[in-house]
């Protein structure tokens, strides 16, 4: 009854995560926040759910689930990835940043490597 109830929770936990994600989506104003919401949140969403699954699997059908193990280990590393790139690329293309932005850390970084790009190429 307990571990039934634990796996209920962890599973539980991990769609209000998703859902929590929804409302990143719907409420943040500008492409990198929403990036931000949707990537993180329902990237922890997944690995809850997936390892719920694992637990119900190995506890109950005695069963070792090797793909579900790659599943979470493949949404952990190329979930972040995926969104970090898609803001890369958002920067890059001239997306701006919220009014409200305080810092933007990326413009002198930009700035210098388009500055030596252009120095090695004459």
């Amino acid at each position: 009854m307990i571990i039934e109830l634990t796996l209920g929770v962890i599973v539980l936990l991990g769609s209000l995560i998703c859902a929590l994600s929804v409302f990143g989506l719907i409420r943040l104003p500008d492409f990198y926040l929403r990036s931000h919401a949707a990537t993180k949140s329902a990237t922890l969403g997944v690995l809850f759910i997936l390892f719920g699954a694992f637990l119900y699997f190995w506890i109950y059908e005695d069963h070792f689930s090797i793909k579900l193990l790659l599943g979470i280990l493949f949404v952990f590393i190329t979930a972040p990835v995926a969104g970090h790139l898609n803001g890369r690329a958002a920067y890059r293309s001239g997306v701006s940043l919220w009014k409200g932005s305080v810092r933007d850390d990326w413009k002198e970084a930009l700035k210098r490597e388009r500055g030596e790009h252009k120095k090695t190429k004459n």
